[in-house]
């Protein structure tokens, strides 16, 4: 019965983090509308972005975190949290910037292994420079 339990709860949380496969009508997909409207309804948020300090310029990064507000990514990730993939802050400790082409390298292609057993679903509509964009803000969290 746990076995059960354990792969039901795979299984939601691999669906939760999909997103339209190619050919699929976005039509029924409410989680872009969902995340634009939420930060529509917290212009202050506090984001590296708008950080001070020894953070990369926010020019840097403001396109890649306008890209991720734009994607699925906050379903399973967050700054500072922990969902269901690893949290922003963790992979800037993790990787440095040498890792770019990689990192965004599997941003497009998904992957699993790197945080657990949890698989990353790939996006391949993302081109491969917003990816590096992406992964620019991401290694700026602190």
């Amino acid at each position: 019965m746990k076995k059960v339990f354990i792969v039901l709860g795979i299984s939601l949380v691999i669906a939760a983090c999909g997103g339209p496969k190619p050919g699929e009508s976005e039509g029924g997909d409410t989680t872009t509308a969902t995340n634009s409207a939420a930060k529509a309804a917290e212009p202050n948020v506090d984001t590296a972005v708008n950080k001070i300090g020894t953070d990369a310029p926010a020019s840097a990064t403001a396109k890649g975190a306008s890209l991720i507000a734009g994607a699925d990514c906050t379903t399973c990730h967050k700054d500072h949290q922990k969902i269901v993939g690893p949290a922003f802050a963790d992979i800037a400790k993790k990787y440095t910037a040498a890792d770019e082409e990689k990192l965004a390298k599997k941003v497009i292609a998904g992957g699993s292994g790197n945080w657990g057993d949890i698989a990353m679903s790939p996006h391949p509509a993302i081109k491969l420079e917003d990816a590096k964009e992406m992964v620019k803000y991401i290694l700026s969290v602190k």
